[in-house]
This record gives structure tokens, sequence and C-alpha cells, in this order.
């Protein structure tokens, strides 16, 4: 029978916050994404890299529930795996976890069990990356428009070119991050995470790519997009899925019509919050609908400013990331205006083309009058119906 080495790597998975934002009635890391728990998910992809000590931090009064997590997780590796309590405050934890590190252990990774969806090839890749003079951390570029405020007032605009999204796991050498944790204690500074605590003692930290996948639980919402994901990668869901949407809009709108991405000069425009292009919309509803994110009012409605007078291209790019980052991809999208005007059929081939260039996939566009029935018959609008095929990937 072989001996396996013992690891030089460890991992402090912590689990130990109460999690109130969530509000679930135990501590975060124990409320269910499905049948398993936050922290049973984040432990299945630790215990799918490569082999490592692992300490799970734990509230008190919850260490045999995170003991279950963890040999459930770990299978034949259990041996590595131990259960610690935590503190206060969330350095108190990972300095508890750090004081159960083995001799053999010289490079040390934490980890939020609210990532719980992080690719294992990210926790190797941060394992691989740590030198024996700095930390790593990995992070994803910042994509939304940023704004420094005071109070109501937007003061100024932020170059998000200068900005990333920190995640976990994130990687240091044992003996450095355990002096620099020594020098906190006797500061008595609390530090937002491991790598500004590394850096204040005087360390360098360096930055590797990523995941979508590694963003962290802390909403309701979060918990919902953590549960869409998995729900588009289990077994027996990998099947595609039809959405339908639907959109109306009066004519009334200021400047010239927009409808199917283009611009029709001459053609009065239709109201609406954004530029009023209901073709755009209803395939906008249909995707959602598709993949089951919701609709249009929920993620480009009122309540969203920033898409006010938006164009098409916005919409459809942005609803293509949102089906992305849920794991869907675009099969096809076929939509139908009702209305006398505009006359469509000489720009068929332009708007169908346009439209399927926003969303990578093939859109095919037709429309058809109401014999003069109807708001839309009466040219008072446009009704538009759109049927939507997503792919979980």
């Amino acid at each position: 029978m072989s001996i396996l080495p013992v690891p030089d790597i460890a991992m402090v998975v912590v689990a130990a916050g109460s999690g109130t934002r969530l509000g679930g009635d135990a501590p975060k890391a124990f409320v269910g994404i499905d049948s398993r728990s936050i922290l049973r998910h984040a432990l299945d992809g630790v215990f799918a890299a490569r082999p490592m000590q692992v300490i799970v931090v734990a509230p008190s009064g919850f260490e045999g529930q995170a003991e279950s997590d963890l040999l459930a997780a770990a299978g034949d590796r259990a041996d590595l795996g131990r259960v610690v309590t935590g503190g206060g405050t969330r350095q108190e934890s990972v300095a508890a976890g750090l004081a159960a590190l083995w001799a053999d252990v010289d490079t040390v990774l934490v980890h939020d069990a609210a990532r719980a969806l992080t690719p294992p090839a990210v926790i190797d890749a941060v394992a691989a990356a740590v030198d024996g003079a700095s930390g790593v951390i990995p992070m994803l570029p910042v994509v939304d428009t940023l704004k420094k405020i005071d109070g109501e007032a937007i003061v100024a605009a932020v170059d998000r070119a200068e900005l990333a999204a920190a995640q976990t796991p994130q990687g240091f050498p044992r003996r450095l991050l355990e002096a620099a944790y020594a020098s906190a204690r006797e500061s008595g500074v609390e530090y937002t995470d491991d790598a500004a605590l590394f850096a204040a003692a005087g360390h360098s930290v360096r930055r590797i790519s990523g995941a979508e996948r590694g963003f962290k639980i802390t909403t309701q919402a979060d918990l919902e997009r953590a549960q869409h994901l998995l729900a588009a990668s289990a077994p027996g869901r990998s099947l595609p899925r039809v959405g339908l949407g639907t959109d109306v809009h009066a004519f009334g709108g200021e400047g010239d019509l927009w409808l199917a991405g283009l611009e029709w000069p001459g053609e009065q425009a239709l109201s609406g919050h954004s530029d009023g292009d209901a073709v755009a919309h209803a395939i906008v509803d249909a995707l959602l609908g598709a993949a089951g994110l919701g609709d249009i009012g929920e993620h480009f409605g009122t309540a969203h400013p920033e898409y006010s007078g938006a164009h098409a291209s916005v919409f459809l790019s942005r609803t293509r990331e949102i089906l992305a980052e849920h794991g869907f991809a675009i099969g096809n999208v076929s939509v139908q205006f009702q209305g006398n005007r505009p006359r469509f059929g000489p720009r068929r081939a332009e708007a169908q083309a346009l439209l399927s260039g926003m969303l990578g996939a093939p859109v095919s566009v037709t429309a058809t009058t109401t014999d003069g029935l109807g708001f839309a018959g009466r040219a008072e609008g446009i009704s538009v119906t759109a049927v939507a095929l997503v792919i979980p990937v």
C-alpha cells in the first residue's frame, strides 16, 4: 500500500460569517443552494482541486454540520480535512485556521465559503502562482460604469480600467502570512481581506484571472443566481429551453423611429423608457424567460435609469452577457411584429444581420398587418412576439 505524501499546501475555508443579508435561518455557509449547502458546494470545488490540507472554520455551534459537509465532500481525502471554531471577526477566524496548519505546509490559500461555485481550476491556478515572496489574488475586470458619489450627488466618474474585482481563494507564503497576521493582531487593525492585511505588512500582491462563477453569495439574488447555474448544469438539464416574449409600444416618442435595431428616418418614434424598440424588447423577454432569469422590467426597467434612451445594441448585448453568466448560450430567435408601418421588407436582411450580430446567434424577423383591426391596424402602435431557444452549456 502506497503512502501519499503530506501536502505542502493548505486551504483555510472561512465559513463563520452570520450572513444577515442573505436572510436565512442559519449562518450563511449552511444555507442550502439546492439539496446541498453553500459550504458543501464550496468544499466540492476544493476537493476537486489538487490535494491539500483543508481547514474549515465554522461558527460556534455549527462544527458538527461543517464536519458532515467536509466528510461528504472529501471522500477518500477525509484525512486531509479538519474543522475548527471561528472567532468574532473574519480576521480572528482566519487566524484560528492558520493555527491548525500542519508543519509541512508552506503555501496557504484562504477562501470564502460564500464563493461556493469557484472552479477547481482557479484554486489550482492560485496555488501554482504563489511564490516565496508575494501573495496572489484571482480578479475580474470591472465592467459596470462607476461613479464617485457624495450622498445622492454624483461627484465624478471613476476610470474602471484602473480597477478590478477581487475574489478568493487568495494565496500566500505561509511564513509571511503568519507574520502579517501577528502584526495585525498587535496593531488592532481590521482589514477587508487577507491581501490587504498582507500588503499592509509590506509585501507585494499579484493578480491572476478569476472566474465569473467565483461570485460571492451575499444576497437572495446571488443565491438565485447560484441555483440557476447549478440547475443548468445538472444531469438531465442540458436540453434546450424555449421562451416567449411580447412587447407593445404606442407611437408618440420623440425623434425618429427605432425598430429591430435600425433607425427609420421620417417615421414617428415609439414611446418608451428607452428608444421604444419593441422588437428588441420582445427578444430580451423571450431570452430571459427561456433561461428562467426574470423579465425585461427586472433587468432594464425604470429602476435602471442607465438604460434611459438606450438602443437595441445595449439591451441585446447585456442580455447575452446575463445568459452567459448563468450558463446559457443562445440557439436562435424568431420574432414577428404587427403594424402598418414602417415598410419592413426592403430592410429585413439588414435588420436580421444586425440583430444576429448583437446576439451571436441567428435571428429571423417577419412583419405583418392586421387588416385594419386593433390598435396596430389603426396605426396607433406596434405589437411584437418573439420566440427564443437557449441551450445550457
